[in-house]
């Protein structure tokens, strides 16, 4: 799957936005997941010396999400059980900010959005 497809440039935008803004409690741009496996990430930003890094809740399904950093080249080369790419969820609109959904994903072992 292409970056492009996973990100779109208005993302691209805001999660620079986000990045560069006061406050570090920003909402999720994007929700990235593996439609055949357990794994499911909620971009919030990206770094703007490194445009492949970005930051948010990263849950691999082995029931302990966390917040940190993804490359975006490795999501989009990521293949789950049954060879499926990632992909972006376009149904997904954040209700909250990123602390709400890792301290939910904390509670329930797993990101729930």
């Amino acid at each position: 799957m292409a970056n492009e497809d996973l990100l779109s440039l208005t993302d691209r935008v805001q999660l620079l936005f986000n990045a560069i803004a006061d406050g570090t409690d920003h909402w999720p741009v994007a929700k990235i997941y593996t439609p055949d496996g357990a794994a499911t990430w909620l971009i919030s930003e990206i770094d703007p010396d490194h445009p492949d890094r970005l930051f948010g809740l990263c849950d691999l399904g082995l029931g302990i999400p966390e917040l940190g950093y993804v490359s975006l080249a490795e999501l989009s080369a990521l293949r789950g059980p049954l060879r499926l790419a990632v992909e972006r969820d376009r149904q997904f609109v954040a209700d909250k900010p990123l602390s709400a959904y890792a301290s939910e994903a904390r509670l329930q072992g797993r990101t729930v959005a």
